[in-house]
C-alpha cells in the first residue's frame, strides 16, 4: 500500500498539569520560552500510534516499530492533526498544531518481533530515597529500575480517554495501549531522582508482545549517554519494558532533556 492515510484529529489534553514535572505548568513553562504547559511527549506519541494501529490492527501491537521526535510543543485544548503517508511498508507521521509541525516519526511492521533476552537487562529497584538531580543521577552505564505500574478497570478507561483514543481494539480485546509503556519509560527518570522541569524529546519503541489490561509494568533501563548540548543536559536510556516480571513487552530508546536551559528574561 502506498499513499495518504486518513488524518486523525484530536483535541490535545495536558494530562500532567498537576504532575511533579512543572514543565506542564503554564507559568513555569513560560520561563523556558513556551506559550504554556506542554502536553506530555508520551501522550503525543500515543496520538501518533493511532495511525499504525488503524492500519495493521492488533498485529502492530504485537511487533510494530515506532519512532517519534518532538520538535515543537502541543498545548492543552489545541487541535492536533496526525497525518500519515505509507510508502513501501513504512508510515511517515507528522503532528501539526497551530499551523506548526510539532512532531515527526515513522512506523512499520517487521515480519517478526526481534528477540530480546530478559536476562540481558539487569533488574534493579528504583532508588529507596530520591535525591535532587545532580551530576551523579544518571551516569553512563548505570542501571535504573522503575516502580511497578498497573492500569486496569477504570484506570485503563481513563487512560484511553486522556489520550483521546477512539480505536475499539483495546476494550474489545482487553489490551493495554502501548502509550502506557512510554509512560513507564518516563517513570524511570522520575523514580530515580527529584527532577526540576524537564522535557521528553524523542523515543524509538519496538513492540515485542501485546500488553494486557492490568499487566504490572516495569522498565529495566541502562543509561547509554549523558551530555550537554546548547546549554541543555540530555540523558539517553536503553530499556526493556517488562510485563508481570516475565514478559518482554517492548525495547525502547528514550531521550530526554533533564535539565533544560532557561530562557533569558527580556
Amino acid at each position: 500500500m502506498t499513499g495518504l492515510l486518513e488524518t486523525y484529529r484530536v483535541e490535545a489534553y495536558n494530562t500532567a498539569k498537576l504532575s511533579e514535572n512543572e514543565m506542564h505548568d503554564d507559568t513555569v513553562a513560560r520561563r523556558f520560552g513556551f506559550s504554556g504547559g506542554l502536553v506530555p511527549g508520551v501522550d503525543v506519541m500515543a496520538y501518533m500510534m493511532h495511525l499504525p494501529v488503524a492500519r495493521w490492527g492488533r498485529t502492530f501491537l504485537e511487533r510494530g516499530l515506532i519512532e517519534a521526535r518532538f520538535v515543537k510543543p502541543v498545548y492543552d485544548g489545541e487541535i492536533a492533526d496526525i497525518r500519515g503517508r505509507e510508502n513501501n511498508g513504512v508510515i511517515s507521521i507528522e503532528v501539526e498544531s497551530r499551523g506548526e509541525l510539532c512532531a515527526t516519526g515513522t512506523a512499520s511492521l517487521p515480519a517478526a518481533a526481534p528477540r530480546f533476552s530478559i536476562t540481558d537487562y539487569v533488574e534493579v529497584a528504583a532508588v529507596s530515597e530520591r535525591q535532587p538531580i545532580g551530576v551523579s543521577s544518571y551516569q553512563a552505564g548505570q542501571w535504573l529500575g522503575s516502580m511497578p505500574r498497573t492500569w486496569a478497570g477504570d484506570a485503563a478507561e481513563e487512560y484511553l480517554s486522556e489520550v483521546r483514543e477512539r480505536d475499539s481494539v483495546y476494550a474489545r480485546e482487553g489490551l493495554g495501549h502501548p502509550g502506557l509503556l512510554q509512560r513507564v519509560m518516563n517513570k524511570v527518570l522520575v523514580d530515580n531522582a527529584i527532577l526540576g522541569p524537564w522535557i521528553h524529546v524523542g523515543s524509538k519503541m519496538q513492540l515485542l508482545s501485546a500488553a494486557r489490561r492490568g499487566d504490572e509494568i516495569t522498565a529495566r533501563a541502562r543509561v547509554t549517554d549523558n551530555y550537554e548540548k546548547k546549554g541543555h543536559r540530555f540523558v539517553e536510556l536503553d530499556a526493556l519494558v517488562v510485563g508481570n516480571g516475565a514478559t518482554p513487552l517492548a525495547h525502547c530508546h528514550h531521550v530526554a532533556i533533564y535539565q533544560p536551559r532557561e530562557q533569558a528574561a527580556a
